[in-house]
């Protein structure tokens, strides 16, 4: 069968061509433009500047005022080209907050473009806003993905109280969370059901990042904070293939990977319903129920924005 490029990439690539058709096109109308213009200026504007103090004048201040519009505009080139060449030390690509309507849509728009059906990596609060709410900006992805590995922290454990524990109303916060929770599984189940390949674990901690990893990049926002870590810019880090130890990208992922490899964190079994904890060796050691199953019924009210 015939290669076929995705059409995103092939539409990136007639942008390409047609930018460089048009810096090209643009090149040759100013030098055959210079000759005409020179002999203008030479021949038919300076003999009537010369002789007028006036039009001298001015001719000097917007000169002058050209000058300046210029020197500015180079002095923010190379400030924004500091700044580009430490985003891309950084391997920073895109960063976004919620208030910002055009940066949710290039949010929505790099989704879309990027090539990493295959799988996804989640480590979230309970995964409601983040997968599992009908609004959810992954909701309709993951169902799309054949490996989806998640962890969600545990809602019955020390570290969910000690989240909900800034809130107002720590009791309700902590009801909320757990239906949040809830909805989450009882959608990975959906998806474990239609043949997809899910893995979910529990850690015990009060969380500080929330991170997806969609292929070779790394989605990231601070959620130390119950009440809404909406408000935290959200920043997107890529892989670099070219250098894979520099940017942020490898720190986070092996963060994920310690967290997911840790012994102490059980794993959910879709089979039976049950938290498997194991040891060490990766023995089995004990099983427990259902967790959250002292959630209330009801659906879930947004405990955190994109939790």
């Amino acid at each position: 069968m015939p290669f076929r490029p995705p059409p995103h990439h092939l539409w990136l690539s007639l942008r390409h061509i047609a930018g460089h058709v048009a810096i090209t096109l643009l090149a040759v109308g100013i030098a055959f433009a210079l000759p005409p213009f020179a002999e203008y200026i030479l021949y038919s504007w300076w003999p009537q500047v010369r002789d007028d103090s006036q039009m001298l004048l001015f001719t000097e201040i917007a000169f002058a005022a050209v000058l300046v519009v210029l020197f500015n505009a180079l002095s923010l080139a190379l400030h924004y080209r500091r700044k580009a060449r430490m985003s891309g030390v950084a391997a920073l690509v895109h960063a976004h907050e919620q208030s910002d309507w055009f940066s949710r849509r290039e949010k929505r728009n790099l989704l879309r473009r990027l090539p990493w059906k295959r799988d996804v990596a989640i480590m979230a609060v309970t995964g409601y806003g983040t997968f599992s709410a009908a609004d959810a900006d992954l909701r309709h992805v993951l169902q799309d993905c054949y490996e989806v590995r998640v962890m969600l922290m545990h809602p019955d454990g020390a570290g969910a109280r000690a989240y909900v524990a800034t809130h107002a109303d720590p009791p309700a916060a902590l009801a909320s969370l757990r239906r949040e929770f809830a909805a989450s599984l009882d959608y990975l189940r959906a998806l474990h059901a239609a043949g997809r390949q899910v893995a979910l674990k529990l850690y015990d901690e009060a969380p500080f990042w929330k991170l997806v990893f969609t292929g070779e990049h790394a989605w990231v926002r601070c959620c130390h904070d119950c009440r809404d870590f909406g408000r935290y810019p959200e920043y997107v880090f890529a892989l670099q293939a070219e250098k894979p130890a520099r940017g942020f990208f490898p720190a986070f992922y092996t963060y994920f990977l310690n967290q997911w490899n840790d012994p102490r964190h059980p794993d959910y079994s879709f089979e039976s319903d049950e938290l498997v904890y194991r040891d060490a060796d990766g023995r089995e050691a004990r099983r427990e129920g259902r967790p959250g199953d002292g959630a209330a019924d009801g659906p879930p009210p947004a405990l955190a924005a994109a939790a």
